[in-house]
């Protein structure tokens, strides 16, 4: 995670997003919500309390999250906790000031990137690269996710049939052409329990 800095090359890729802006401190929460409306954004959360942000992203689903980091970068760590919890949004934080412990500490707690108010002028660029990156970031972890879930039905396969990992695999794809559905749905069939297992292990090979 580091400072998101913007490109002139860069263009708009987002508009009218659902901000969620966070801070102990109401003075910066209130300066912080001009400049993302200016941006053509909305405010649709603003939250003080480390206790009630996790249930406000929750409720509320927002495209981004801005955590400011007031007096105590405790407060500010807690309620970026909080929100990446929910895992609905990225998080940015929000410095006045350079501060590489406290960005230390929130890379650790899943914040994508950091911005500062000096860089008022370049805040949609920098939202643009990091929803990018969380974009990307899904992606990639959907994609093991996937990988992880036909491992799992092939190894359940594997055990019901006493077959091996290739026909097991081979087991997949054919349900998955018959029925016409992608291998990730036959193998989470297979995972809750789907047709293809014979309802007590068999002894020796088919």
């Amino acid at each position: 995670m580091g400072r998101v800095t913007a490109s002139r090359t860069s263009h708009r890729e987002t508009e009218h997003l659902r901000v969620l802006i966070a801070n102990e401190r109401k003075d910066r929460l209130a300066l912080v919500a001009p400049i993302v409306a200016a941006l053509g954004h909305e405010v649709i959360a603003r939250e003080i309390d480390v206790a009630d942000v996790g249930a406000a992203t929750a409720r509320e689903r927002p495209d981004v999250a801005l955590v400011g980091l007031g007096q105590s970068s405790e407060h500010a760590l807690g309620l970026v906790e909080k929100i990446v919890q929910e895992a609905a949004c990225p998080v940015i934080a929000l410095l006045h000031a350079p501060d590489p412990a406290f960005v230390r500490e929130a890379s650790k707690r899943g914040v994508f990137a950091y911005i500062t108010d000096a860089d008022a002028t370049d805040w949609q660029s920098s939202i643009d690269i990091v929803l990018r990156r969380f974009a990307e970031y899904q992606d990639l972890e959907g994609a093991f996710g996937r990988r992880a879930l036909t491992e799992r039905a092939k190894g359940i396969l594997m055990e019901r049939h006493s077959i091996d990992e290739a026909r097991a695999f081979e087991m997949l794809r054919e349900q998955s052409r018959t029925a016409n559905r992608k291998l990730v749905d036959i193998a989470t069939a297979v995972v809750d329990g789907h047709r293809l297992l014979p309802k007590v292990p068999r002894a020796g090979p088919e």
